[in-house]
């Protein structure tokens, strides 16, 4: 290779959205220069002025279809958030918090294993090379790693059979969308066809763990939520109907049948981490340690915490510690103020919007502005202006750096508060995997990370439904808090901030009320924090920053270590663009021929 290069991904596939990046490399394949670019617009914002707080989660909602749950309940939590600080007596029910928890839980487990099997493994396991594997041989090494029933000879020469089908008739269906062969795959053909076995064993268990938010939210995807609490009644009937006494509020309420599906569903995603998810990961790791040495964005990291052990309003007793980590130092979590406003920031200096005032400052969200104002080239084009304004997506900043948000974030923050089992699961697997410490702060940790941090989510909830049991037990059965339910009741103006850590990373909602209708609404997304471009000072975006580290191409026509670094933060552009008008009428129209 003799001159440098400009490598552009687009689309990047096995992601929710649309995204662009663009690589710049050396005469020796080596990335230099990265850039980030969603190439859609998001309006969502807009779309939601003047509209009554309490409808807002139903549209924040749609923002995306893979994150089914976590805008709804992230716009409730802000308008909870203006009724507290306005009341500071307002509360929500212990029964709710409960519930949402399980229900948040489900959604990262989900989530996470989703992502590992169905958009992620493939940047590391080669789908052709199962059919040289043994089915014997796949077999020990199942037994060798873990106790899944479903590790027989004849269970992966099945799956084999299937595969071999495909691929003899041309038609790879869901595996076609890769680099078959790429001298980057190391796994054995005995690990690949494992890993194909559970991808397809993946798709079932998805469909049944899902009815947990079904149970509690009446569907999935996009459960119902309510501003108060959760829209599930609790009856202590066992069915509903007149022939089982059941009738009234039993016929719409979770009763003792239904609760007794949570707890089915909770030991079927506890059994799937333990025995398939995480002994896969581990597996797979230990032929790519060297990527413990790639990846890495700078060492800031911030997580907003989640999974309350009371209320929203006690950071303390978060299973997920709020706060941010700065240059890899773990020694020390930095607080964080959501109402300084040069704390958080959103800068459009490399982004298609306009600030009011000017692009080179930083608006806090309270404040934000959404004005569209592309000034881009007129598609198709061939590179991106990296020097103008180049992405759809915002560059949010905390105190003026940029921030990983994730699952790497939040086990970092775990593991420097203190937490037992984090802190054994992460030493363990260093020690497993015979990595140093600094291998967490690579898109090898990053990916690790998001399976260990299921262990400790899984784990958690069997104390949730037993707190849920023991207090329905005691006679409390509360879900919902009506008081404050009517604008009337409210103050002329409130604003409020609805956090939580999605399986992205933090997420936020940021409401401002008047005269009980939104004047002003904000989300400031995970993928926005992750994907966004260049600030005004040219610090580059975490995705940017991450592949701007020790990427070393092998085949610039076929870029696989761009996609294994740009998935390990498994991307949802759609939280982070949008594109629509107020009214809902279509405004682009794609036709394939």
């Amino acid at each position: 290779m003799s001159n440098t290069q400009r490598i552009v991904v687009d689309p990047v596939t096995r992601i929710e959205g649309h995204l662009r990046i663009e690589a710049q490399t050396d005469a020796d394949g080596k990335i230099t220069q990265a850039y980030s670019a969603g190439t859609m617009v998001r309006g969502i914002e807009i779309i939601l002025r003047g509209r009554d707080p309490r409808d807002a989660w139903a549209f924040a909602q749609r923002i995306c279809g893979v994150c089914t749950l976590v805008h709804g309940l992230a716009s409730v939590r802000s308008v909870e958030d203006a009724l507290h600080r306005a009341i500071p007596t307002y509360s929500i029910p212990r029964n709710a918090e409960l519930i949402r928890n399980l229900m948040i839980a489900t959604q990262y487990i989900h989530d996470h294993v989703m992502h590992f099997y169905h958009l992620h493994a493939f940047d590391w396991v080669d789908v052709v090379s199962a059919l040289k594997a043994d089915p014997k041989a796949t077999s020990e090494l199942a037994q060798s790693i873990s106790s899944y029933s479903k590790s027989s000879p004849g269970y992966f020469a099945d799956v084999q059979k299937k595969v071999k089908n495909f691929v003899e008739q041309g038609q790879l269906g869901i595996f076609s969308n890769a680099y078959w062969g790429h001298a980057a795959y190391k796994l054995p053909p005995e690990a690949n066809l494992m890993a194909v076995a559970h991808y397809l064993e993946a798709l079932s268990w998805q469909r049944d763990v899902v009815k947990l938010h079904a149970i509690f939210g009446g569907k999935n995807p996009h459960p119902n939520f309510v501003v108060g609490g959760v829209p599930s009644a609790i009856s202590v009937q066992t069915a509903a109907g007149p022939m089982n006494s059941g009738g009234g509020q039993a016929a719409t309420a979770v009763n003792l049948v239904g609760l007794q599906l949570v707890q089915n569903v909770i030991k079927q995603m506890q059994e799937f981490v333990d025995q398939v998810y995480v002994p896969d990961l581990l597996a797979i790791a230990s032929f790519y340690k060297d990527w413990g040495g790639i990846g890495n964005t700078g060492g800031n990291f911030l997580s907003f915490g989640d999974l309350p052990g009371k209320s929203m309003w006690d950071a303390d007793a978060f299973l997920i510690p709020r706060g941010v980590i700065l240059g890899g130092d773990v020694s020390k979590i930095h607080p964080i103020d959501f109402d300084k406003e040069d704390e958080i920031q959103e800068f459009v200096s490399h982004s298609w919007y306009k600030y009011g005032a000017g692009d080179a400052q930083g608006l806090h969200p309270f404040k934000g502005e959404t004005e569209l104002n592309f000034t881009g080239p007129k598609p198709p084009y061939e590179q991106l202006e990296v020097e103008q304004k180049y992405s759809w997506i915002k560059s949010p900043r905390w105190q003026g750096k940029a921030m990983e948000v994730g699952p790497l974030a939040r086990v970092l923050l775990m593991y420097a508060n203190g937490h037992k089992q984090t802190k054994e699961l992460v030493d363990g697997t260093l020690k497993k995997l015979d990595v140093p410490v600094t291998a967490l702060f690579s898109t090898l940790g990053r990916t690790a990370a998001r399976g260990l941090e299921s262990k400790v989510i899984a784990d958690s909830m069997q104390g949730w439904y037993d707190a849920l049991i023991a207090n329905i037990k005691a006679g409390d059965v509360r879900t919902f808090n009506d008081q404050y339910w009517s604008p009337s009741s409210w103050p002329s103006h409130m604003h409020g901030v609805g956090l939580m850590e999605a399986p992205r990373g933090g997420l936020s909602h940021w409401i401002v009320v008047d005269d009980g209708k939104i004047s002003n609404y904000q989300a400031v997304v995970p993928s926005t924090w992750n994907a966004g471009p260049r600030d005004a000072k040219g610090q580059p975006g975490p995705y940017e920053a991450a592949l701007q580290h020790n990427h070393q191409l092998i085949d610039t026509k076929q870029p696989l270590e761009i996609l294994r670094t740009v998935h390990s933060f498994d991307p949802c552009i759609a939280c982070a663009i949008h594109v629509t008008d107020p009214q809902g009428e279509e405004l682009v129209q794609v036709k394939v021929n």
